[in-house]
């Protein structure tokens, strides 16, 4: 049997070719710095945008969650594992959101897996924008929708799917779109995508996970940012980033939200989160309606780190948040461009094919609210370092 030989031969090919993933172990909590495989090192590849990952607010919402309701829901939320503090987040989350209701599942990946084979059929047709995360397409096909890939952030593209898509007689459009494309920075024309959607009659649903605590007041999101709450039908979320914790949320009308609960596959067949988690995710909805103060760190943090980078002459690409991308296009030079940062005491990781296209490789810069400005000038010191002896700048 060549089955264990034929794994080990393609991952000795993804190493020769820069592609094997190095999986580190943290040792410390996250952070600004954090205890990296025993090297202290400066973070700056994690989503925790606005530092609540081990925020005292978001700790002791779990430690009292965890004294009231134990530490498990104890079954699938549509027998015995609803509990009250699930329905609690999933209300005030709605407010947070401007939304009608919510409902919650165990991650953001999980959420693109309730909703999408939920609504659509055979007879329906979805349209993606060629960039969309994995977890929307993976929840695209667990349908036997027709699909369509528009180019990425392209309407006149999407219009002319729109088009075929009536041509081919379907049911039910959905457009689907990233809010924020978390490998580039770049944010989603979502007010053109609901012109347009709007003209062909299809609904429109948008993953914001990378905007979630990033656009908007207070980090409201995309939807809020662009001020769309009456023309986009589903926003999908994740708590595990910008809110620190874990879990994935569907924002959307009532109705929607109650037919999810009768037909949600992650919702009807998985338990939901841990009464820690939603007490933590509960504390980090309420610090965030009371304070933008985190968002607006953030965004000052990464326009400074954005401007030093590319004085350097870096490329940063098409960035439009705090995501910083720092293009180095081969896979084998980004990889050891990583390497050395770590060496130099920087945790920040490369990423290529197939996070990436080939010819695409990149440092993936995660600015957040935790950094100083001396944390960020002392990064700044050893890109410029490290790219001028590898000759990229």
């Amino acid at each position: 049997m060549n089955f264990y030989e034929d794994l080990k031969n393609e991952m000795e090919e993804l190493e020769e070719n820069g592609l094997l993933v190095t999986i580190r172990t943290l040792e410390t909590a996250q952070g600004a710095w954090l205890n990296v495989d025993g090297k202290k090192v400066l973070n700056m590849c994690s989503n925790n945008y606005l530092d609540f990952a081990n925020n005292e607010k978001l700790k002791k919402g779990a430690i009292e969650a965890i004294e009231k309701w134990g530490v498990g829901p104890g079954a699938v939320r549509s027998i015995a594992g609803t509990l009250e503090i699930h329905n609690k987040l999933e209300k005030e989350l709605a407010e947070f959101k401007g939304a009608e209701d919510t409902l919650v599942v165990q991650s953001g990946f999980n959420a693109n897996q309730a909703v999408i084979p939920a609504i659509m059929g055979k007879e329906d047709a979805i349209l993606s924008d060629e960039l969309n995360h994995a977890s929307i397409i993976d929840g695209v096909r667990l349908t036997k929708s027709k699909k369509y890939v528009w180019k990425h952030k392209d309407v006149a593209s999407l219009e002319e799917a729109l088009k075929k898509a009536d041509e081919e007689g379907a049911r039910r459009k959905l457009v689907i779109t990233d809010g924020v494309f978390s490998m580039d920075g770049d944010i989603a024309p979502l007010d053109e995508i609901a012109k347009v959607s709007k003209k062909y009659n299809a609904l429109v649903m948008v993953d914001d996970a990378h905007g979630e605590g990033v656009l908007g007041k207070n980090g409201r999101g995309i939807v809020d940012h662009f001020g769309l709450h009456d023309d986009v039908d589903i926003e999908v979320g994740t708590l595990s980033k910008a809110f620190g914790v874990v879990g994935g949320f569907i924002a959307g009308k009532k109705v929607l939200i109650k037919y999810l609960k009768q037909k949600a596959r992650p919702f009807l067949f998985s338990s939901s989160l841990s009464p820690a988690e939603t007490g933590a995710a509960l504390a980090a909805v309420r610090y965030l309606k009371e304070t933008g103060d985190p968002v607006k760190k953030l965004w000052d943090n990464g326009k400074y780190f954005q401007e030093k980078i590319k004085s350097l002459g870096f490329d940063i690409g098409n960035t439009m948040t705090p995501i910083t991308p720092v293009m180095l296009y081969e896979a084998k030079t980004a990889k050891e461009f990583s390497k050395k940062l770590y060496e130099q005491g920087i945790f920040a990781s490369a990423i290529g094919f197939p996070t990436v296209p080939r010819g695409k490789a990149r440092i993936r810069v995660m600015i957040s609210a935790s950094h100083s400005k001396e944390d960020l000038d002392f990064a700044i010191e050893k890109f410029e370092k490290i790219g001028k002896e590898l000759k990229v700048i």
